[in-house]
């Protein structure tokens, strides 16, 4: 297993220099899976976390600009990601000088290449706005206050295996489940997380963290995320707060709040679908 990334770049071309369809202005990476990004739902299947954070690293490097920066991001999971080579594909979907849209799709390699997740965000023109600084949820609980331990007693494998944690609130309590955590990975082998990479590589746990059910008799998979992100988070954990509601039809959501260690920085939301194990 390798323990240093949850993706491996094939090829060093791919670090600095990714293919580019001209055409179509379609810029192509491929990466390698490895067993860090294992899901707790099934070994052959990827956590939402790690491709969600690969997809928002393509997000970001799509037609860089300083000028702009990503501020809402869907992540829409298409199917079951597989451990295995992968093809990032990322273009710019509307262009523009204050806002524009940016799109990247990540696709399975082979004979029958399909696209298993698909990224949107919206970037926006940075200007300063410190003099009307507002900020509506207050701060989590720090650190010093949470305990060591591992994200439930059903699940040890895999990606959750990867990241260091500190509970403030724990899975099933009354009330929003609570937790700082740091993946220590890196996510491309051979670079640091940006900060983006770095929220969206926790990001995706909410809808564990505000879960109300066993994971013994139930099964909760979420089917995308939406994070607004009003600030760009600092330094290295990554705080989350988030409570899952459940409809009477097998449909529930999950909403909360992401932190870096001086505050909120934006609010999740994730369509979680809900069965009884048999």
């Amino acid at each position: 297993m390798n323990s240093e990334s949850y993706y491996v770049p094939l090829g060093l071309e791919a670090l600095s220099a990714p293919e580019v369809d001209s055409d179509q202005k379609i810029t192509v990476e491929r990466f390698d899976s490895t067993d860090l990004t294992i899901s707790v739902w099934a070994e052959t299947m990827q956590h939402g976390a790690p491709p969600s954070a690969l997809l928002v690293r393509a997000l970001e490097r799509c037609a860089p600009r300083d000028d702009v920066r990503l501020t809402r991001v869907v992540v829409e999971i298409l199917g079951p990601i597989p451990i295995a080579e992968l093809e990032v594909r990322s273009w710019v979907q509307r262009p523009g000088r204050r806002v524009e849209l940016v799109v990247a799709e990540l696709w399975t390699v082979g004979d029958r290449p399909r696209a298993v997740a698909r990224g949107s965000a919206w970037r926006m023109e940075t200007v300063d706005t410190s003099d009307a600084v507002h900020v509506v949820d207050p701060p989590l609980e720090p650190r010093s206050t949470g305990r060591d331990g591992k994200f439930g007693k059903a699940w040890n494998s895999g990606y959750l295996t990867t990241l260091d944690w500190r509970w403030i609130a724990e899975m099933g309590c009354e009330g929003p489940g609570k937790l700082w955590a740091k993946p220590r990975p890196a996510l491309v082998l051979g670079e640091t997380l940006t900060p983006l990479e770095r929220l969206f590589s926790i990001a995706d746990i909410a809808n564990g963290v505000g879960s109300k059910l066993d994971p013994a008799d139930w099964t909760f998979l979420n089917t995308d995320l939406t994070v607004h992100i009003f600030r760009v988070p600092e330094g290295e954990w990554v705080g989350v707060s988030s409570e899952t509601s459940i409809g009477p039809d097998g449909v529930g959501m999950c909403a909360g709040v992401l932190y870096d260690e001086t505050g909120a920085v934006g609010r999740i939301a994730q369509t979680v679908q809900v069965r009884a194990r048999p």
